[in-house]
């Protein structure tokens, strides 16, 4: 199977331009200045992806305060794309990457393991960069659940949760 090769922290990321899900094309590069985070995701309307893409959501106004861009990739099409941030009330861009370039050059493509079956497909990943295109933060087979507020520890954005104190023994 063919292996991808995963970005790195200092790495200048690969510029792209895809569709979003208006058919609108967006770059990378049109993003300069700005932090991204860029998260990759297998497929719009599926129960992880969906909670992922909500709790995102839920997020966005501590990464934007924090000066971050969130975007969505993923394969699917952008009319796809348009009914699932619709249906969510996303309010972030999605992109649409089906011939998976883009997850390939960020390493978010490659063999997977499930249920003891091996197979080639989307990584779910997410890879955080700075205003000058370089990778901070490139994170690689994240869980859908929970993934989004390690993310906000991570950058600094959110504590976390207090350990409750051992309960003490009679």
């Amino acid at each position: 199977m063919t292996e991808y090769t995963r970005l790195e922290a200092g790495a200048q990321a690969p510029d792209f331009t895809l569709l979003n899900q208006k058919g609108k094309p967006v770059s990378l590069s049109d993003l300069a200045g700005s932090k991204v985070i860029l998260y990759f995701y297998p497929a719009a309307a599926t129960p992880a992806c969906t909670m992922e893409a909500v709790d995102f959501n839920r997020a966005l106004s501590k990464f934007k305060k924090a000066g971050y861009t969130v975007i969505g990739l993923s394969p699917d099409e952008p009319a796809k794309l348009e009914k699932f941030r619709s249906n969510q009330g996303l309010k972030f861009d999605l992109l649409s990457d089906p011939d998976h370039s883009v997850h390939q050059a960020y390493g978010a493509f490659g063999e997977k393991n499930l249920y003891g079956r091996q197979y080639v497909g989307v990584i779910r990943s997410t890879v955080v960069l700075d205003e000058t295109g370089k990778v901070t933060h490139p994170l690689y087979n994240v869980k859908a659940t929970g993934h989004v507020g390690m993310l906000l520890r991570l950058l600094g954005l959110e504590k976390a949760p207090a350990k409750k104190p051992a309960e003490p023994k009679a």
